[in-house]
């Protein structure tokens, strides 16, 4: 009688072999197994590797980031509007002798003179188009230097938002003709240094922004906006209306031209 042969996997073996692996069945953390073609484990599980436990894209495969959302535009709209609203709200008040008119006219004059002359004398001429103007200009030829070609739409809305500030300006103080408050001059409302010096300096920021630093570049050029209103204030060349008005009349030129930049630059095809 003939004795079966023993496995070669007895206790008694002193080396056991390792076990193969049987044709047809896919190994553990084996890419491009048969049948599947994405990495799985033998016994069914997922793999323990990060790439296995991402979830499929829109287009099926594995490991596909989903897209990133993009940024609302309802805090720039919702910006827009209010700038709108203060601007119709204070024009209205100037134009019609309203209370708030006679609020801003008794703070001026409690405030005027205020603070050293040589200081709020530099604070109202940096709304001047001696000192403004060549900022928007440096900020216009550094841009053209370096991106002429992709940037030369924000460029020109740059330049024709700072070609709108008198064009809007101009008809506003013929129009309403509100006294200075100290001459008997009339054409101070809104205020062309304060809109000036933002359209300017926050145009300038925009452009400079992605060379210089988007953190410091607008929060400079707002500063120096607010130091200019401060300015005229103190030194008696306007009402504080006349600057919050033109403060709201900036930010809405400004607000308008980034979003027709943006439209304009999203239509333009690149090679």
């Amino acid at each position: 009688m003939r004795e079966t042969p023993r496995s070669q996997g007895t206790a008694s073996d002193p080396r056991p072999e390792r076990p193969q692996p049987r044709p047809g069945r896919a190994l553990a953390h084996t890419t491009g197994a048969s049948g599947s073609g994405t990495p799985h484990r033998s016994d069914g599980r997922p793999p323990q590797t990060p790439r296995g436990a991402r979830q499929t894209g829109p287009a099926g495969p594995l490991g596909t980031t989903p897209p990133v959302p993009r940024r609302p535009a309802f805090p720039r709209a919702a910006l827009g509007a209010l700038c709108a609203l203060v601007f119709s709200l204070v024009t209205w008040q100037v134009a019609a002798d309203g209370p708030l008119r006679s609020l801003d006219e008794r703070i001026e004059l409690r405030i005027v003179g205020h603070g050293p002359r040589s200081l709020t004398d530099l604070l109202a001429d940096l709304g001047s188009r001696e000192f403004a103007l060549p900022v928007l200009a440096a900020a216009v030829w550094y841009t053209l230097r370096r991106d002429a070609r992709t940037r030369r739409l924000e460029v020109l809305g740059a330049v024709l938002t700072m070609a709108a500030v008198p064009a809007l300006v101009s008809p506003l103080k013929s129009l309403i003709d509100r006294q200075g408050p100290l001459t008997e001059v009339g054409g101070f409302y809104p205020s062309g240094h304060t809109a000036t010096a933002m359209v300017a300096y926050c145009g300038a920021a925009l452009l400079l922004a992605p060379y210089v630093g988007r953190r410091w570049a607008m929060p400079v050029a707002v500063v120096l906006s607010v130091a200019t209103g401060i300015g005229l204030v103190l030194r008696g060349y306007h009402w504080p209306l006349d600057v919050i008005g033109s403060w709201c009349l900036g930010g809405l030129l400004l607000l308008v031209n980034s979003r027709c930049t943006r439209r304009s630059s999203s239509r333009t095809p690149t090679d």
